[in-house]
């Protein structure tokens, strides 16, 4: 993919995307459509064909593959032998590895993840909030051969889910009822009495230390998560335990809810941060409570 300048016939400079050779003067558009090409691809479905992409993303089947041939390029997408259909490829990597790299909140969480993991022996994971969507990036995955995980890269916007509890419970209340109501996130049969019921329950995570979804959004999944706090005072991110549902009675949802909130605490304290009213966090904090 490339840009090339050009002028207007009021000789006004224009960029131009170009795929293949094909210039096209709607460049914004073209990367646009590119990158809703690339997030056509998730963890459930890692293989898709062009007439899927072209349905999902609402462009005709010979821009997706325009598109696809310069990803394959490039080594962004990579063609299954089998079915000749295409999944994300290693290319990928280069480019969020510097992003990934610099991420301070995942150098400093990794240890704490591993031993949350130890200590659990569920899955364990950092996530970070981009506006609307709770993103995985960083994971341990359960020794059990039964578990639940969290790939890198893997988004959430359903409400229930508890790292989106995390982050929602910092917004202030007029943007979750936008986000909400809007659709952004996502909340099934969602009316006034659920809406402000939601708004008490993110309220009561907060006093807790920690939220749960308890197979609310998936039957048989259990998940909770509790907010990292930076120096001042804000949530920068989240630890979540996501566990299969049949391992994790009310009373080892306590213990679990605890350990991830002890986790969290900890990952503030490394990052010099300080939990709402604590002060500085120590290596436990409030997790007794």
């Amino acid at each position: 993919m490339t840009t090339t300048a050009s002028r207007d016939t009021n000789g006004n400079d224009t960029n131009s995307i170009e795929l293949n050779g094909k210039s096209d003067a709607k460049g914004t558009s073209v990367i646009v459509n590119a990158i809703a090409v690339l997030r056509s691809f998730t963890a459930d479905e890692p293989l898709l064909g062009v007439t899927e992409i072209a349905n999902r993303v609402g462009l005709h089947k010979s821009t997706v593959s325009r598109i696809l041939a310069t990803f394959e390029q490039e080594n962004l997408v990579e063609r299954d032998e089998d079915t000749r259909r295409f999944r994300l490829g290693l290319g990928l990597i280069a480019v969020a590895g510097p992003l990934l790299a610099e991420l301070e909140e995942r150098r400093v969480a990794y240890p704490v993840l591993r031993e949350l993991t130890e200590l659990t022996g569920e899955t364990s994971a950092l996530m970070m909030w981009e506006g609307n969507e709770s993103i995985c990036v960083e994971q341990i995955a359960s020794r059990h051969q039964i578990k639940h995980t969290t790939p890198l890269g893997a988004r959430y916007n359903d409400a229930l889910s508890s790292s989106v509890q995390v982050f929602l419970g910092t917004e202030p209340e007029e943007r979750v009822r936008s986000l909400l109501l809007s659709g952004a996130i996502k909340f099934h049969g969602l009316d006034e009495a659920s809406l402000e019921g939601y708004l008490l329950r993110l309220k009561d995570d907060a006093r807790r230390g920690w939220a749960v979804n308890y197979g609310e959004s998936s039957l048989d999944e259990v998940g909770v998560a509790a907010p990292v706090y930076d120096h001042r005072g804000d949530v920068v991110a989240a630890v979540l335990i996501p566990a299969p549902r049949f391992r994790v009675s009310q009373e080892r949802l306590q213990s679990l809810g605890e350990s991830c909130l002890a986790a969290a605490n900890k990952v503030t304290a490394r990052l010099g941060g300080k939990v709402p009213g604590d002060g500085v966090a120590g290596s436990a904090g409030r997790a007794s409570r």
